[in-house]
């Protein structure tokens, strides 16, 4: 009885893994030559290509836990706060480059933008971490970083965009939390299929549905052999590609970046640990997500947040918008109690 009751066990495992495996296998992200042929990819990148970077700052640099140095800009500004902004998919921290300058120079704290790893200008293996969390581990050790420097009663918000923005999101519902005093939450990436997020985030991604299932699959049973293996790509315009910053996008995702840059899978439990004040940023005519349902898809699980919702502006033009800035500047002002 006992022999069949393992044959029987094993015949379900190697089913289990079978099944797991075969969908692995089936499919993988487009390569991206063969869909970056044409010029808008979904997202409007006019915004982004216009900003003038030629006082960007020097990148400085932090040691990561495991002993990596993993690179960040900072904007000089008042002291008492840092402002630490997490770029969506494929960029860098770059983008915010005229955020940042605004927020540092109307005395609102220092602003710390890091390179997310597996992101920019030369990372050690682009579009892959080592494993699934090492971007939290990551942030948490800059936080600390942050907070030796300046002292442990320094007030840090953590804000992001898009992918960075759901990356805060998982952040808040995971070990390291209670690091943060506050949100800022710019058109965040929920879940693939959360009330806000239009099909395939209007174009821009492109992932492989089958390998995630099987990888996922592999995960929850503690087989991650696997999580180097491409998930999803971006629709990057040739424009970028082709343009002096074309060799920092990072078009493709292992599954192990994937699932670290965004909430988990129940993305309702993350917001619930979002109990510190925030703000969610997104402009109306935004082409990835339905600016106008993160109120009613949040504000279950999180109650207290301030939304805002910005007319004429789509998803990339978020970061570098003047009243994208001055929605980020009244939250920041408001909770310092000015």
């Amino acid at each position: 009885m006992f022999e069949k009751v393992v044959g029987i066990a094993a015949v379900i495992v190697a089913i289990y893994f079978g099944i797991a495996l075969a969908l692995v296998a089936s499919s993988e992200p487009p390569a991206a030559p063969e869909r970056q042929t044409t010029e808008s990819g979904g997202l409007d990148f006019a915004a982004a290509l216009a900003q003038d970077l030629s006082d960007l700052p020097q990148a400085s640099s932090f040691e990561a836990r495991e002993g990596a140095a993993l690179p960040y800009r900072r904007y000089p500004g008042a002291p008492g706060r840092y402002i630490v902004l997490v770029h969506g998919s494929s960029w860098h921290g770059m983008q915010f480059h005229a955020m940042a300058k605004h927020l540092a120079a109307a005395g609102l704290g220092t602003v710390i933008v890091p390179d997310m790893r597996g992101h920019g200008e030369a990372p050690d293996r682009r579009g892959d971490i080592d494993h699934v969390g090492q971007l939290e581990e990551d942030i948490a050790d800059l936080i600390v970083a942050l907070r030796d420097e300046a002292g442990s009663r320094t007030q840090i918000v953590l804000g992001g965009h898009s992918s960075g923005g759901g990356f805060v999101i998982r952040f808040a519902g995971g070990t390291y939390g209670d690091m943060v005093d506050a949100f800022i939450l710019m058109a965040p990436f929920l879940k693939h299929d959360a009330p806000t997020t239009r099909p395939d985030s209007g174009g821009w991604a492109q992932p492989a549905t089958r390998r995630i299932i099987g990888l996922t699959l592999l995960n929850a049973v503690g087989v991650t052999a696997l999580n180097h293996l491409p998930v999803i790509s971006f629709a990057v315009p040739k424009t970028v590609l082709d343009g002096p910053l074309g060799h920092t996008a990072t078009t493709t995702y292992s599954y192990a970046l994937n699932t670290s840059y965004a909430p988990r899978s129940d993305y309702a439990a993350d917001l619930k640990a979002m109990t510190l004040p925030f703000l969610v940023v997104a402009g109306a005519e935004d082409e990835a997500f339905f600016a106008d349902r993160y109120e009613p898809t949040i504000a279950p699980h999180a109650p207290g947040g301030t939304y805002v919702i910005l007319p004429g502006i789509g998803h990339l033009g978020l970061v570098t918008d003047d009243a994208a800035f001055a929605a980020v500047e009244d939250f920041l002002k408001r909770l310092a109690g000015d």
